[in-house]
């Protein structure tokens, strides 16, 4: 490794253009889920600007063609990510184009939506921000693994220690609450990436979760203006709280930096907020175990060999 992660070199104010000056990403091939929207844009420009090739795998994929249409190197897919056959042909098509994966952004997702049931009942924020992602990591691990040294972002929130999985009841059938969900579903990419990092790191396939910070994306979409008042972040006139919204190229800079600073090189399962590691052992390990055992039964999806 070259520096310490955990020591600023870049910061809250950090862009996506901050992180990547002098990186070249020629040759390289990403996916970037959620990649035509808010953070995922971003992140699939600055991307491609860098000369990776990115595929963007996408629930409305003419929306993500006009998102997209002005940026180079970039494939535009289908997927739903809470609809397992959907993401099972994803993968099947983006392994018979690319045997090589050597960045997964597992960017997309849904906050604090009303009570949807998607799938065999599952609640939607857990489906589609996790047990889709798990899914999806699943299927692609032959060509992550062909990489040599590939990384996998999992796109968190930032942590509170009252956060927990509902064990019991992770699909809220006992009473919805969409903060907790939502809550859970973060929790959630923390853990995926502890383990999977566990799992890969002898196939030379490292993991990482982050937190970008406050940033207004169509993320709110859910959000009514007097929750987002009563909250703090903007006030009656829809003017956001200064100093606590970052751009979309400051929020999507972690993310990036995760998935492509060679400074991370021998790290991997952290917690990364403002470009840098916040925390080494993110998320209870026992937690992250029993987390992936349980998103395996109900996906059917554990391909990750051991060895």
């Amino acid at each position: 490794m070259t520096s310490d992660p955990t020591r600023a070199v870049f910061g809250a104010h950090s862009t996506t253009g901050d992180v990547l000056a002098g990186v070249d990403l020629t040759g390289r091939t990403a996916v970037v889920t959620g990649g035509y929207s808010g953070l995922g844009l971003a992140t699939t420009r600055a991307l491609a600007r860098a000369g990776a090739r990115v595929v963007v795998p996408a629930r409305r994929p003419d929306t993500a063609q006009r998102a997209l249409a002005d940026v180079a190197g970039v494939e535009v897919d289908q997927v739903d990510l809470a609809d397992l056959a959907s993401v099972q042909a994803f993968a099947e098509r983006f392994l018979r184009c690319h045997s090589v994966l050597d960045i997964l952004v597992a960017g997309a997702g849904v906050m604090a939506c009303p009570e949807t049931r998607v799938g065999p009942g599952w609640e939607a924020q857990f489906a589609i921000n996790h047990l889709g992602h798990h899914a999806l990591t699943n299927l692609l691990w032959p060509a992550l693994t062909a990489a040599g040294n590939a990384r996998v972002v999992s796109v968190a929130s930032g942590r509170d220690p009252s956060w927990r999985i509902r064990w019991d009841d992770v699909h809220f059938e006992r009473g919805y609450d969409k903060w907790a969900a939502y809550a859970q579903s973060k929790l959630a990419n923390i853990l995926f990436a502890r383990h999977l990092d566990l799992l890969g790191r002898s196939h030379r396939v490292r993991a990482f979760s982050v937190n970008p910070g406050y940033i207004q994306t169509p993320l709110q979409r859910h959000l009514a203006v007097e929750e987002m008042v009563a909250a703090g972040w903007i006030d009656a006139d829809g003017t956001p709280a200064p100093g606590l919204f970052k751009t979309v190229e400051q929020g999507a800079a972690t993310q990036v930096w995760a998935a492509t600073s060679r400074d991370l090189d021998g790290y991997g399962g952290d917690y990364c907020a403002d470009c840098q590691v916040t925390d080494g052992s993110p998320g209870d390990s026992g937690a992250a175990a029993r987390l992936w055992a349980l998103s395996a039964d109900l996906t059917g999806l554990d391909l990750i060999d051991r060895t």
